[in-house]
């Protein structure tokens, strides 16, 4: 199977090549450094649900996921954020739905994930991060959730889902001081299980690849399995329960001066 592309690449793309046991996602958005586009969320579900389906007959072992043109990703695409943002119930269906729907997705998927990442990974590559099993980097790469710029708090399974990965101490700093943090600190803070040279990020990931896809499918599955459970969470409930008025803040004048701001390339003024 070769590549196929899921979705329209006017507004970015989500693509799934398959060669041998490895099935590679990449996250394409030209000239947005990879900010994530709502219709790229709806393709990011619908390429783990195909890859899920590969992945039955026990052919496929691995599945690494990176971003194109030397970046993971920068965030959501924030130049359509004013189509639904300001309304409560548009902004819930895109967070529960979309957003939430594409991580949930990648959580769901027995096979072991392996982040490749480098350049910028911000707020939703850093969510996308959060969900695979293997994170490697190259020294380059650039991680944080700065949407304190913007108005807007992170949505509550997203919140629990990053908590978990980064850390607690490490998400505070991200998302109430808006820090940006270097691959070094995120390796010594344990979101990252290796960190090595631009250069070497590729035969790195591929090495990594080869070795999953040698060992016991149906073993990798089951540890999946287990790990799935073992990880739902209090804080991962709590979130839940949250849903329900996460999303008041649609209308607020914080939320509207912070996506103007940006997309009118100036300061916000809070």
């Amino acid at each position: 199977m070769g590549a196929v592309s899921v979705g329209a690449v006017s507004v970015g793309a989500v693509s799934v090549s398959v060669s041998g046991r490895l099935a590679r996602v990449t996250l394409s958005s030209p000239g947005k450094l990879n900010a994530m586009s709502r219709a790229m969320w709806q393709q990011l579900r619908s390429a783990f649900a195909g890859i899920a389906s590969l992945a039955a007959d026990g052919k496929l072992r691995c599945v690494v996921v990176a971003g194109e043109g030397g970046h993971f990703s920068s965030g959501g695409d924030i130049s359509e954020y004013a189509a639904f943002r300001f309304g409560e119930a548009s902004l819930k269906g895109f967070h529960e739905g979309d957003v939430w729907g594409a991580l949930q997705a990648m959580l769901d998927c027995d096979l072991p994930i392996i982040a490749q990442i480098e350049g910028n990974c911000m707020g939703a590559g850093l969510e996308i991060a959060s969900c695979c099993d293997i994170r490697l980097a190259s020294n380059s790469a650039r991680f944080g959730a700065p949407i304190a710029r913007l108005g807007f708090p992170m949505a509550p399974r997203e919140a629990a889902l990053v908590i978990g990965a980064v850390g607690e101490l490490t998400a505070r700093d991200m998302l109430l001081a808006a820090s940006v943090l270097d691959a070094p600190h995120m390796l010594m803070c344990g979101f990252l299980n290796r960190v090595c040279s631009d250069a070497e990020l590729p035969s790195t990931v591929q090495g990594y690849a080869d070795r999953i896809s040698q060992l016991a499918p149906h073993a990798a599955a089951m540890n999946k399995q287990t790990l799935r459970v073992l990880a739902q969470s209090i804080r991962a409930q709590a979130a839940t329960q949250l849903i329900a008025t996460a999303y008041q803040y649609a209308d607020s004048p914080e939320h509207r001066e912070g996506v103007a701001a940006f997309v009118e390339k100036r300061p916000p003024q809070f």
